[in-house]
């Protein structure tokens, strides 16, 4: 084990948000015994994959095109999206085991069979996804990490967003969806960086697939304004 790295052979990366919630309903824990294993992506863990290895996308989900859903909340909009588009593979990442729960059963009840789920940092999952492998990713409503001194908290960092553009394929889509005016800011600033362009877009209107989720009814009876950025990696 070298110095800052963690037993399992992993780097030590800070993690700011919160794991776990309110105390599970039976129901909850009964979806995440029974249902979670079979909807991993591939062996992501430290612990399971020491050495790296690049997910077999092709052996998990055939041929089908992948997205990625960091921090899927509850799960409404990769639900929705996975409804939506059925020939498409969505793999959410979400370390809230709480969010996790609620996700598998939206899963259930909906009954789709395109959803992969990683129960942890995304960092992770950024790790072992092949280059250029995901056709278009979301961010909604991610923590908003108001105070100054934790804005390099935000996933709107090079440490999230150079990762995510190595995994992201050329010409694929890049959506944040947020409330807060400052991180609307710092994402205008940060995600160009990273090597992404900006889609002309107005920031005032959802995209037509676009399911308005809890976060944004609560933004929106709080008196904030969505705003839908779109970027685009070249």
């Amino acid at each position: 084990m070298t110095k800052g790295s963690h037993p399992t052979g992993a780097p030590w990366r800070n993690f700011y948000g919160r794991i776990h919630g309110k105390t599970l309903r039976p129901t909850q824990k009964d979806h995440l015994e029974h249902d979670l294993d079979a909807l991993s992506p591939g062996p992501v863990g430290w612990d399971v994959n020491p050495e790296r290895e690049k997910l077999d996308l092709m052996g998990r989900f055939g041929d089908k095109p992948v997205w990625l859903e960091v921090g899927f909340g509850g799960g409404e909009h990769l639900v929705h999206m996975a409804k939506s588009y059925p020939e498409v593979a969505i793999i959410g990442a979400e370390p809230f085991i709480n969010g996790v729960a609620m996700l598998l059963g939206k899963i259930r009840d909906a009954e789709v069979d395109n959803i992969a789920v990683h129960p942890g940092d995304v960092r992770d999952l950024f790790d072992v996804l092949p280059d250029g492998s995901v056709e278009k990713a979301f961010l909604n409503y991610p923590d908003p990490w108001p105070k100054a001194r934790h804005h390099r908290r935000r996933f709107v960092t090079q440490e999230h967003l150079e990762p995510l553009f190595r995994v992201l394929s050329p010409g694929a889509e890049f959506r944040v969806a947020t409330d807060i005016p400052d991180y609307v800011r710092q994402t205008l600033e940060e995600v160009p960086v990273a090597g992404f362009e900006r889609v002309d877009h107005p920031d005032d209107q959802a995209w037509s697939d676009w399911p308005s989720t809890r976060y944004e009814q609560k933004a929106l009876r709080e008196g904030r304004r969505p705003h839908y950025l779109t970027f685009r990696r070249p």
